[in-house]
């Protein structure tokens, strides 16, 4: 079972074993969403099965949204027949990746933890790994799936509302992590929403850094050194995840997790929802 990361190499034998495994792409682009379909029906990695972060991992109904922001995740029970229409059940191992150095995939890979499933990984390197392990390719549109059932189980991932980071605030018992660039967090720019800055007390680390050049996470030992730097003494359990909207904060909380400091929360809401709650402060520079 993988449940953090799995290489290319890795996928392949799994594939050449016939073991129950499903793969996900989550390609997408934030400035330009409509090129998601386009993306999966150019090139995907054979068998792949869609993901889009707006239809699929996201939800725009204000009844079944468990939080709000630019990303709103959808309620577990939604998200579960969405699998279970693709195919997809629990004894299966997932694989999820992108053509974004992880950027979006990870947002699954919590998703699927959040609604129990430990069997899940991202694919290290995205698609251009699998290319370059000389994977099978596919295009056109998806295959059709027999539909299955997914079962909820307990969270193995601990989600975080505005309510609870709120009343944490300032307080040892959390530490806020921003996983947006440096300008969005100084609050220099803010291209996304309609205010600039950051959480009071947040720290910023942000998401790429965990990457090599290739899009494949660092070593687990320069991440514990370089996230000791960031966390700069304050223990790994207190730590609350965020970025604009609840995406990109995942890269960070999985590379907390390769460098063995354990899971951490996500604040699902993230600043997009922050920034637009009435009464809480925001902070510059």
């Amino acid at each position: 079972m993988y449940n953090l990361l799995i290489t290319a190499t890795q996928l392949q034998a799994l594939q050449a074993q016939g073991a129950p495994c499903a793969v996900l792409d989550c390609s997408f682009d934030l400035m330009k969403p409509e090129l998601a379909d386009g993306f999966f029906a150019c090139e995907r990695i054979a068998g792949a099965l869609p993901a889009h972060l707006d239809k699929d991992l996201s939800t725009h109904h204000p009844g079944q949204a468990v939080n709000g922001g630019r990303h709103p995740l959808p309620q577990r029970e939604i998200v579960a027949q969405w699998l279970g229409s693709l195919g997809i059940h629990n004894g299966m191992q997932i694989v999820v990746y992108d053509r974004n150095k992880s950027q979006y995939c990870g947002r699954l890979w919590w998703m699927l933890k959040w609604l129990g499933h430990e069997a899940v990984a991202v694919l290290d390197g995205g698609l251009q790994a699998w290319k370059d392990a000389g994977g099978d390719l596919a295009s056109g549109p998806a295959e059709p799936m027999t539909p299955a059932r997914f079962e909820l189980k307990a969270p193995l991932r601990q989600l975080v509302l505005t309510d609870a980071v709120s009343a944490a605030l300032g307080q040892a018992t959390q530490t806020v992590v921003d996983a947006r660039a440096g300008a969005r967090y100084r609050g220099e720019v803010e291209p996304l929403d309609p205010v600039a800055g950051h959480i009071p007390g947040a720290l910023n680390r942000p998401f790429t850094e965990n990457f090599n050049e290739d899009g494949r996470f660092k070593s687990p030992e320069q991440l514990k050194a370089e996230w000791r730097q960031v966390l700069a003494g304050r223990p790994a359990s207190s730590v609350v995840h965020h970025c604009g909207s609840g995406v990109t904060a995942v890269p960070n909380l999985m590379a907390m997790e390769l460098a063995g400091f354990g899971p951490t929360a996500l604040y699902a809401g993230s600043w997009s929802e922050w920034c637009r709650t009435p009464g809480l402060p925001c902070a510059k520079g």
